[in-house]
């Protein structure tokens, strides 16, 4: 079999998964190699090296979390308080079921290769331009361009409080799902002018 043999890659993957989850983000690639039943220069092997591991993992799993996102932006025309409060439950469903494999990507794997790092920016950066073109889609934004400004807004404020959140387990998920609608909503509601404070009466 060779490297690119995708049945080969998947069940790499899969033992790779369940190395991180069962070891933690810190988790050596001896021992994924292991649970593979491999060694590390032939894990590498099918992979190219070990950013190309990480990238296949960030391949599998940021994507998975993007597909189960998408019919959430999809739900057209629905309550936006909705709507929105049911995608960030999903998010953050998935990124505490499995805050191994989170931590493993979003800070080691980050951490330690700028390609993986500039890869895992592109994948969230790709699903805030699609956020912000089902927002101009549906005409909940008129404008194009602030439709994905507020796209790209939403996505990187659920993903880093997110990420605060999985830091802090005392606090109550519906909390902080509910702050994060709020912002959400009140970027769609009409405001009326107001002069600066510090301009009044100049």
């Amino acid at each position: 079999m060779n490297g690119r043999d995708p049945d080969r890659r998947r069940a790499l993957l899969d033992a790779a998964d369940r190395a991180i989850l069962r070891d933690g983000p810190e988790v050596s690639m001896a021992a994924i190699a292991a649970e593979a039943g491999i060694t590390k220069p032939i894990l590498y092997r099918h992979f190219g090296d070990k950013s190309g591991l990480y990238q296949a993992l960030a391949d599998r799993h940021v994507r998975r979390v993007i597909s189960q996102l998408r019919p959430e932006f999809a739900r057209a025309r629905t309550d936006p308080r909705r709507r929105a409060g049911a995608a960030i439950e999903i998010y953050l469903d998935l990124i505490s079921v499995n805050l191994n494999l989170y931590r493993f990507l979003f800070h080691r794997a980050s951490a330690e290769d700028t390609s993986v790092r500039s890869h895992m920016t592109a994948l969230v950066r790709g699903l805030g331009e699609e956020l912000g073109a089902v927002l101009a889609a549906d005409e909940v934004v008129a404008d194009p361009v602030r439709a994905q400004i507020l796209g790209h807004a939403f996505v990187g404020m659920v993903q880093t409080t997110g990420d605060w959140w999985l830091e802090h387990p005392e606090v109550e998920r519906a909390q902080v799902v509910e702050g994060l609608v709020d912002v959400i909503v009140a970027a769609f509601t009409p405001r009326k002018a107001t002069t600066p404070r510090a301009w009044r009466g100049a």
